[in-house]
């Protein structure tokens, strides 16, 4: 299969339309049409409906592979693009909200007054899009926060050539509203919270689906779904009562109209771990090892 022709594919199943693909893609019309026609006639199956537009079965499984092995191809191509690139001036990281945390502010400063003239960006991603900004190189460093068992590595989208490390770890924390029957407690045990209500928030929090994991039920149902990357406008949802959510300790304490209460069973840690290519730029490796520096990482 022609990657030209997948990214087609996947450019019209995405807009619905033929014309809004080319443009997309720099194309005429003509040729997106043709690109679809060679890959249907390629794979002996009609990809996409013409009117209206959108994808067949056999389409619909044809973008289950297509995302995935063009991303790959992607970071194939990052990654020999590393090689020959020097970029010691800059620096680009993309982490998750929680990730954005005083230590890594903190850390991010220390690294530009040893580099003067550093040029540094910072955007706030899901997990997903974190990975793979990295991994396609439109990043050079990547933070992704999330719950696992204390000799665990976090569950990662398929990070490919990328290596991970942790930066930062503490206790994982329950955010309830300050008047909650169980604001008092001094921990909890995840068990107990099964049928509580819950925010869902995977870009943002511990992902519901992880705590059912964790606590082996198939409780933990979200009352909400937020798909914003605010922690703040999150923790005001919080407040306001419409569901409780997991994250970091030190994340969650001193929140307004909430309280953060440590999980005791099981056992789990939140932790921050750094996403990087195999041989990362020299400003990347110096803020991960800043962040890793005894103290830094635990906030």
């Amino acid at each position: 299969m022609d990657p030209h022709l997948l990214r087609t594919l996947v450019a019209v199943v995405e807009h619905r339309s033929f014309s809004a693909a080319a443009r997309t893609l720099g194309y005429t019309q003509s040729a997106v049409s043709q690109h679809i026609a060679a890959l249907e006639a390629d794979l002996g199956a009609r990809l996409v409906e013409r009117r209206p537009v959108g994808p067949t079965e056999a389409g619909e499984r044809l973008m289950e592979h297509a995302r995935p092995l063009l991303l790959r191809i992607d970071a194939a191509r990052a990654d020999l693009a590393r090689l020959r690139a020097v970029r010691p001036t800059s620096l680009a990281l993309v982490c998750t909200p929680a990730a954005l945390t005083p230590a890594l502010a903190a850390a991010l400063a220390r690294v530009r007054r040893a580099v003067p003239g550093l040029a540094a960006g910072v955007r706030a991603l899901g997990p997903a899009e974190v990975v793979a900004a990295v991994l396609t190189g439109e990043a050079d460093l990547g933070l992704v926060d999330g719950a696992a068992a204390p000799s665990d590595p976090l569950a990662l989208p398929d990070a490919g050539p990328l290596a991970t490390e942790t930066v930062a770890e503490q206790p994982l924390a329950v955010l309830l509203p300050a008047g909650h029957p169980l604001a008092a407690r001094a921990s909890l045990r995840l068990t107990d919270l099964a049928d509580a209500h819950w925010i869902d928030a995977p870009d943002s929090a511990v992902p519901l689906a992880q705590l059912r994991a964790a606590a082996r039920t198939d409780g933990f149902r979200p009352r909400l779904a937020y798909g914003g990357g605010d922690l703040e406008g999150l923790v005001r949802l919080v407040a306001a009562g419409h569901g409780l959510l997991a994250t970091g300790l030190a994340v969650a304490a001193g929140r307004p109209g909430t309280v953060a209460v440590p999980v005791a069973a099981p056992r789990l840690v939140h932790r921050t771990e750094a996403v990087r290519p195999r041989t990362p730029a020299e400003p990347a490796r110096a803020l991960i090892e800043a962040l890793a520096a005894p103290g830094e990482g635990t906030a």
